[in-house]
């Protein structure tokens, strides 16, 4: 059994909650832009002084609703300004607050709320009103619906007038580490939602260490914006870390004009999810071929990852740095320049991000610090950091946290920042974390010399062939992903005879296609499935996946689905993760035929 331990440099902890993180900057820096806000087509400045102050009036709204000290409040909104006002106004006058994805369908929103006993709830749209107001038969500790596009936090602010400074400052002088934060219900690829209880300790510790370890680009002087989910853990760490560290934070959750939101706030950072490193490559290199630059491209790429590889494992030659310096102002440059032209680094999380991409971002002169995390352990358990980086990991264990390695490879945990239990779930709770305060994750992983964990598959996904043979999927997965022209990848074969694979198409990058291979741009992708122009392409993808496996993993046959999965259609989680489960109930025909008739050799 395999243990590391990585000492904190974190003594003690000078925060009472999470809260304090924009007061101590209110007093520490008062003027300086702590965050941007997006005023059409403009960002405006919001100092320091100037949060703490929204944030207070906010949180005496919430006093004078009569929202006590522990009740729960839910959020349901998009990424936006007002979703970190109404968090933090929530912290400091001592509730609990619960995301909500604003995705979610009114059964998920009812469960939520009536399995925390949600008192109140922030909505973004009338919409969402809506759907609240459709199931509150059935969540009676719901007193207020608070619309963020009706102005709700300017009518907490005047509702709130009259309650004294001295009243938000007791309540917020009340709240201590160890007291609840939030409860963070697990979007879930299998089952109803679970709540992760999650104490300002867990955020105090995760942001102190967090910043211990990234200093170098996540400070006072940086910049980021956040277009992930603030529901999901990932992004509400990042949110609360940038305002503990003085970094100015903005909102977007149109990602379809994401390219012309960082053009416009220019950020230093930026954090995402596998899939949006994945999209940036994949429309990158399919504009290129569509302009018929298809071939500097491609080079600039192998020289990319080559030159990543070199100064990772020592020095580059000086043949490779002069063929890097001229791909950097041919293409390397344009890239940067559509991450806003000012952006150096970037995190990953939420999956395994693969050194394909890794050290692809690095070798154009964007890092991507990949780490590793779960709702349970408060994002970021793991992470690469500047000093201390090694493409294809998700980095070294941060500060006070404990690694081992089960007997049967699964990952555990024990750090402060591990969550207390599952919201009213014994069961839950004792089955993930025991007694003595190891958490399972349920992923299976490795930790090499230098003490880097990699994560080399799913517990529960590991697929056993009816030959014995155990296939991790996400590394085949990945490398099928990597192809321009696809969109997801699903290998199944567990207690089959070979390994078999599900793909379907980017419908962005599908017109590019037909117009490449001269067929008409009407054409439906459904008409196409088993082309053997389209099938070809796709086994090149297949045909590079199956390199990094031996036979007995590889895939032998592959079937291409009529329609791409999506979160609305259900085969997605709002953090963009595959629905394994609900993916093969949904395709048990075409899985079906891939295993009938004779055995592939």
């Amino acid at each position: 059994m395999q243990e590391l331990h990585v000492a904190s440099k974190v003594t003690t902890l000078t925060q009472s909650n999470t809260a304090d993180f924009v007061f101590d900057n209110a007093r520490e820096r008062p003027q300086h832009v702590a965050l941007k806000r997006r005023v059409g087509s403009t960002w405006a400045d919001v100092t320091a002084a100037q949060f703490a102050a929204e944030v207070t009036a906010a949180a005496k709204g919430l006093i004078g609703a009569g929202i006590e000290p522990g009740e729960r409040v839910a959020v349901m909104s998009k990424t936006r300004y007002e979703w970190t006002v109404a968090d933090f106004a929530l912290f400091t006058a001592g509730a609990v607050v619960v995301p909500i994805y604003e995705t979610s369908s009114a059964e998920q929103v009812e469960w939520i709320l009536s399995d925390s006993g949600a008192r109140a709830i922030f909505v973004e749209t009338a919409e969402h009103s809506s759907i609240v107001e459709a199931v509150r038969a059935n969540t009676p500790d719901l007193a207020h619906v608070w619309q963020f596009d009706d102005n709700a936090i300017g009518q907490l602010t005047e509702s709130g007038a009259d309650v004294a400074d001295a009243d938000v400052d007791k309540r917020r002088g009340a709240v201590k580490l160890d007291d609840l934060a939030s409860i963070i219900y697990t979007s879930g690829t299998t089952g109803r939602p679970k709540g992760c209880e999650l104490t300002h300790r867990c955020f105090v510790t995760e942001s102190v260490e967090l910043l211990d370890l990234l200093d170098d680009f996540f400070n006072a002087d940086t910049s980021t914006l956040l277009f992930l989910p603030i529901a999901h853990v990932f992004g509400r760490a990042i949110e609360i870390g940038a305002l503990a560290a003085g970094c100015t934070l903005g909102h977007t959750a149109d990602v379809k004009n994401l390219l012309d939101d960082l053009a416009g706030f220019k950020p230093t950072f930026v954090l995402a999810v596998p899939r949006v490193f994945e999209k940036v490559y994949n429309t990158a290199k399919q504009r290129a071929h569509a302009d018929g630059k298809g071939a500097i491209f491609d080079r600039a790429e192998s020289v990319a990852i080559a030159y990543s590889q070199a100064t990772q494992d020592g020095s580059p030659s000086l043949m490779l740095r002069l063929q890097h310096a001229l791909f950097d102002r041919l293409v390397y440059g344009r890239l940067r320049a559509a991450l806003g032209g000012k952006c150096v680094a970037a995190v990953s999380g939420g999956a395994p991000l693969g050194a394909r991409l890794g050290h692809f971002f690095r070798g154009i002169g964007v890092t991507i610090y990949e780490g590793y995390g779960l709702t349970e352990t408060t994002a970021g358990v793991t992470v690469n950091r500047p000093k201390a980086i090694k493409v294809g990991t998700v980095g070294q264990p941060i500060g006070g946290t404990t690694v081992r390695i089960a007997e049967d490879g699964e990952l555990l945990f024990k750090a402060p920042h591990i969550f207390r239990g599952y919201w009213k779930n014994p069961d839950a709770t004792a089955e993930a974390l025991e007694k003595a305060g190891w958490f399972h994750t349920g992923d299976i992983g490795e930790i090499d010399d230098d003490g880097f964990v990699r994560i080399t598959g799913r517990k529960k996904e590991l697929i056993v062939t009816a030959g014995g043979k155990n296939v991790a999927p996400a590394v085949l997965e990945d490398r099928v992903r990597a192809h321009w022209l696809v969109s997801q990848c699903l290998v199944v074969g567990d207690q089959k005879p070979f390994i078999a694979a599900l793909v379907t198409i980017d419908p962005e990058a599908f017109p590019t296609w037909l117009e490449k291979n001269g067929k008409p741009a009407d054409t439906e992708l459904s008409d196409l499935v088993d082309d053997d122009d389209l099938r070809a392409e796709i086994q090149t993808a297949i045909d590079d996946a199956n390199k990094a496996v031996s036979k007995a993993e590889s895939i032998r046959k592959f079937v291409i689905l009529g329609e791409d999965w999506t979160e609305a259609g259900g085969q997605l989680t709002p953090s963009l993760k595959l629905k394994r489960n609900v993916v093969v109930k949904e395709a048990s025909t075409e899985i079906d035929g891939l295993y009938s008739g004779a055995k592939s050799d």
